[in-house]
Parts: C-alpha cells; structure tokens; sequence
C-alpha cells in the first residue's frame, strides 16, 4: 500500500506544518494555532520581508538630558559608528539620564524622524516591557564584539 504524499501548507510562516494531501485537518489545526500564538503575542504576525525591513543596530550612548516640560522623554546621543545620531526615549521614570551615559543598547536606525516636545527622533532604542513594570533597556552583553554600528538580525 502507498503512502500518501506530504505536502507543506504555509498559511503562516509561523504555522508551517507537514501534513498528508489526503487531510486538512492538520492545516486547520496549524492556522488555528498560529491565530492563538499571534492573539496571545497581542499583535498580528510580519511576515519575513517585513523583519528584513527593520534596520536594527547596537549603538552607545554618549550623552543623556532630561526634556524639558515632558513627563517621560530622554534626549539622548547615540555613537552609531562613525556618526551620532539624536533619540528621544520614554525611559525618564525608570532611569535618570546619567546612569544611561556609556551603555550599549539596540536601536531602530531606519525609522522616520519624528518631532517630540518640539525636538526632532531619529530612530528608537528598544526596550522591554511588562503590563504594570517600567521600560527595561535591551543592551549588548559584549560591546567589544557588537561595536556601535552593527547590523542585529
């Protein structure tokens, strides 16, 4: 008796499973999984292209102020390697800003500037979060072998 064939069904990436021609049932199981994982993540899935859009990079920072009149922005200087670069960060609350100067953290390089309380974001430093908990930096644990200017994929 034959086998039958397997065949990859691909409604999402993140659900890809191998399943026999002569059954959907696992393909149906496969989507519904992925729309559980992409619920419980609480954002809808990017497909591969769109991860590949994102130009993330480790940068130090150099210099870090308080904005004057807002609640929760950093101005802070970035060596991007070879160049600086100004970022506003939501960080003020669960960091002052001197204890930022000389840190290796990740940032998003190819976002459109954006005008904040008046000065001018070029980019943004990533940083974690919980519900209820303050913003957590997302740093370089070697800098020495990331240096300011490398690509993160």
């Amino acid at each position: 008796m034959e086998k039958p064939k397997a065949e990859t069904h691909t409604e999402s990436p993140a659900a890809q499973t191998l399943t026999p021609s002569s059954s959907s049932t696992l393909s149906v199981a496969a989507t519904a999984a992925s729309s559980a994982a992409e619920t419980a993540l609480g954002s809808s899935m990017i497909s591969i292209d769109d991860f590949f859009k994102l130009d993330l990079r480790v940068a130090r920072i150099l210099s870090a102020e308080v904005v004057p009149k807002s609640r929760k922005l950093i101005k802070v200087q970035l060596d991007t390697g070879g160049a600086q670069r100004q970022v506003l960060a939501g960080l003020l609350g669960a960091y002052e800003p001197e204890s930022l100067v000389g840190k290796t953290v990740i940032f998003l390089a190819n976002l459109k500037p954006a005008k904040l309380a008046g000065l001018e974001s070029n980019g943004m430093i990533l940083a974690s979060s919980s519900d209820n908990g303050p913003p957590v930096l997302l740093s370089v644990e070697d800098p020495e072998l990331a240096p300011s200017g490398s690509k993160v994929s």
